[in-house]
């Protein structure tokens, strides 16, 4: 379904399809038009706007500007494959009538409530924009959660071996903070309370392979402005780390805190809408 807009002098008027409305409304001049106006629609191409001029009795300004205003919606993010994955899995969120059982504070294996659920949120957020997403669910902390990134990091390696390339690779977390701290927890969004984001670069100090850290960090600040211009606040600042966060794999690749320890679950999700958008406003640049 599409409409015509035409401008004359500054003023618009919306007329619906087809010249039988435009007759009906008075607009007798349109039949003095030298040669027909041909509007033209191939499926999933956008219209151009035509230029034309016309002859009328009037000693006025006699441009008349057609434009095809498409009221569906813009076409899928074809070809933009986005990665999910958790290297800390367990992580949790604070508990609402103790929902889920804990495995130790914070962390829980229950896939329901830990960062699996944020992905599983994710990638259908990511989906429904077009995206093609890979949501890696494994958990990498057992046996031993000081080992996770290596075992993260052997997930990548095999992935890239076996030829998959991504646009961008999200490990997707949940911060943690001590109970006095004065980080804000939440902005208001219309009434709801919505979990806050941020970004993690690592630099790679202390490694043999390094990240391409800057343009990880590039990658970082478009998130963050997508983030903020969405919901004032809903995103802290990047924080860059000494570590390498496997983020030498590929100069797109990010970790992304969801929310605090001290956030519900259903904090976080809601937020979910907002970062789907950012990561589609980043990995379309």
């Amino acid at each position: 379904m599409a409409r015509f807009v035409m401008r004359r002098k500054g003023q618009a008027v919306s007329v619906l399809l087809g010249l039988m409305v435009i007759a009906s409304v008075g607009l007798y001049w349109m039949a003095g038009l030298a040669q027909a106006l041909v509007l033209r629609q191939s499926v999933g191409t956008a219209f151009a706007e035509d230029e034309i001029s016309i002859t009328t009795e009037e000693a006025v300004d006699t441009t008349l500007r057609v434009e095809v205003v498409r009221n569906s919606a813009p076409p899928p993010m074809q070809g933009k494959r986005v990665l999910i994955y958790h290297t800390h899995t367990w992580e949790a969120f604070e508990q609402v009538e103790e929902k889920y059982v804990e495995t130790e504070k914070w962390r829980s294996k229950d896939t329901r409530y830990n960062m699996v659920a944020v992905g599983n949120a994710l990638t259908a957020a990511l989906e429904a924009l077009g995206c093609e997403v890979v949501h890696d669910e494994t958990a990498f902390e057992p046996p031993n959660l000081s080992t996770a990134y290596q075992r993260s990091l052997e997930m990548l390696e095999r992935r890239q071996e076996a030829g998959e390339r991504y646009d961008l690779y999200i490990d997707l977390h949940r911060d943690a903070v001590a109970s006095a701290s004065t980080i804000k927890r939440t902005v208001n969004v219309a009434g709801e309370e919505i979990a806050r984001f941020m970004v993690l670069v690592g630099k790679g100090q202390g490694y043999e392979v390094k990240p391409d850290w800057q343009a990880n960090y590039a990658v970082a600040e478009k998130l963050t402005e997508s983030l903020n211009a969405q919901v004032e606040g809903i995103c802290r600042d990047i924080k860059v780390k000494t570590g390498r966060f496997n983020q030498h794999i590929a100069p797109c690749c990010v970790l992304i805190e969801c929310g605090l320890n001290y956030n519900t679950l259903e904090q976080v999700l809601a937020g979910i809408p907002y970062l789907a958008q950012a990561v589609c406003d980043t990995i379309t640049e």
